[in-house]
């Protein structure tokens, strides 16, 4: 049981390290805000919160909104909380490339850049561990509108987050637009054609993760 555990830790990590590179390359991409950054920037406008301040307040009260639609908190939470930032910033420092400038481009590695994000978040969501606060999101809403494809529903999450971050007078690019709509398609293409489905997953939370540990020490 531990060996299993420890395969699906490292199998979080690997999925996370992709879902990180592929938000570098959007990133990288250079035209616009995603939509939760949107919104941060929106909020940072009118409180007295910092851009960051404001991106982490709205990670905790979605972490609330999880808790109260039951979705389970598990250790692929936490990996996601303390780990996806650090990849990230590697990923922009490893890159040995001026920022891009050309709007084309910046449309074709966005692009590339959801089909990472979507390919990292099946590898680790399919580990049973928890998401991350906003993928939680994604999944516990995706469970109570179940004839909406996962993809329809991820469009329909980032176009009220980016409304709001627009009402907010949060800067909005042709990124921001693009990344709206073009996620959840991409994210719905890449889970048909690995056969995925986000909602069939039963997360274990941490505390019954650490009775698993504390169980037969066998490999499964």
């Amino acid at each position: 049981m531990r060996m299993k555990i420890i395969r699906e830790w490292l199998r979080i990590f690997m999925g996370l390290m992709v879902f990180s590179f592929g938000v570098h390359l959007t990133i990288f991409a250079n035209i616009g805000l995603a939509p939760w950054d949107c919104l941060g920037m929106g909020i940072s406008y009118h409180t007295p919160l910092t851009y960051g301040l404001a991106v982490t307040a709205v990670s905790l009260t979605v972490l609330i909104v999880d808790l109260l639609l039951r979705e389970r908190i598990g250790f692929g939470t936490l990996i996601d909380a303390l780990f996806t930032g650090s990849m990230i910033q590697m990923f922009n420092d490893l890159n040995p490339f001026p920022m891009n400038q050309n709007l084309v481009a910046g449309l074709a590695l966005m692009l590339a850049g959801f089909v990472f994000m979507a390919l990292g978040m099946w590898i680790y969501m399919a580990a049973g561990q928890g998401c991350g606060p906003r993928d939680s999101l994604l999944v516990g809403l995706g469970k109570r509108l179940p004839s909406f494809p996962i993809g329809l529903v991820e469009v329909l999450l980032w176009a009220s987050v980016l409304l709001a971050g627009w009402l907010l007078g949060g800067p909005v690019g042709v990124g921001t637009l693009f990344g709206t709509f073009g996620a959840g398609t991409v994210m719905q293409a890449v889970y048909s054609l690995v056969r995925f489905e986000p909602r069939s997953i039963r997360h274990r939370d941490i505390i019954e993760v650490l009775r698993e540990l504390r169980g037969r020490e066998g490999p499964c």
